[in-house]
């Protein structure tokens, strides 16, 4: 059975909404940074996807930006809460001085703010940013931390007991935003 088709999961965003949000960012991206040339870094794993497509629009758009990958497994803080289910380990990937850098970090859904809490600790191991946002495609909201996106696709009214599920293609074989109830 499909996520589509369960009583207990709703689609949120089909892949034309994921495509005609992608495309709203990337230009909300091009005209905050006017000033700027930022570099994007995706956090694995679909916020590395999420930020290949943002690059995508904005490079057919005339803007080549730089474009990084990072791992942030290893400055979680539920290692020890996870027992047989630990991460698989990526290859971080920041081609460019990060030095007096606007930098924007990508991931699919911001919910506690723990995940960016993680890439911040990770992405200061690279070198010090001028500037460091970060974009989402869904907000659900239920912050634990003071972190707050600057860029933002989707806002979503959830409880604690619902799940936000992000698919693309590249990463899933299918495409759409889900919510639903946590199992």
């Amino acid at each position: 059975m499909s996520e589509s088709s369960t009583p207990d999961t709703e689609r949120i965003l089909s892949e034309a909404d994921i495509a005609n949000t992608v495309h709203r960012l990337a230009y909300e991206i091009l005209e905050t940074c006017r000033q700027d040339t930022p570099a994007l870094i995706g956090i694995y794993t679909r916020g590395v996807t999420l930020a290949k497509r943002v690059h995508e629009v904005l490079r057919a758009a005339g803007e080549d930006l730089p474009l990084g990958t990072l791992d942030i497994s290893l400055y979680r803080d539920d290692l020890d809460n996870l027992g047989d289910m630990l991460p698989t380990l990526e290859t971080s990937e920041i081609p460019f001085d990060l030095e007096d850098t606007r930098v924007i970090l990508f991931d699919e859904v911001i919910y506690t703010g723990r995940t960016t809490r993680a890439a911040l600790d990770g992405l200061i191991d690279y070198g010090r940013p001028a500037k460091i946002e970060l974009a989402v495609l869904v907000d659900r909201g239920n912050r634990e931390l003071p972190i707050q996106p600057d860029y933002v696709g989707v806002e979503l009214t959830t409880t604690r007991d619902q799940y936000v599920k992000v698919r693309f293609r590249e990463d899933d074989g299918k495409e759409g935003v889900f919510i639903s109830k946590k199992p």
